[in-house]
Order: structure tokens, then sequence, then C-alpha cells
């Protein structure tokens, strides 16, 4: 990915599957009795959507020279 039009398109998606992820989880836990390791895995690829997101973002930042 290089051009920013591109970057911030991809952190718009990974946006999305980041909220719903986070929906399931809450869906999940409130439903009752659920499968640990189902949610452990939820919450791994929540997280590294989260890093990813950030990632992408700090593309976005010109290098600033010293």
């Amino acid at each position: 990915m290089s051009s920013s039009q591109d970057i911030q398109r991809r952190i718009v998606e990974l946006e999305v599957e980041h909220r719903d992820l986070d929906m399931v989880i809450t869906t999940l836990v409130q439903a009752g009795p659920y499968d640990e390791l189902q949610l452990r895995r939820l919450k791994k690829r929540k997280l590294q959507l989260k890093d990813n997101i950030m990632l992408l973002r700090m593309q976005l930042v010109p290098d600033i020279p010293a």
C-alpha cells in the first residue's frame, strides 16, 4: 500500500471489522455459557486488528526531520 487513499480505505475496513468483533464478543459473553477458546481467539484477532490499524496510521504521518 502506497497511496494515502489506499491506506485510509484499509484503515476504515479494519475499523469496521474491529467494531464487528467487539459486538460479537459482547453478544457472546452476554448470551450465557460460551466457549473460552473461541472468546480468546476473537479477542486476539481484535487486538491484531488494532495493531494493524495503528501501523497503518503511522504510515500516514510524515517523517519529521530532526
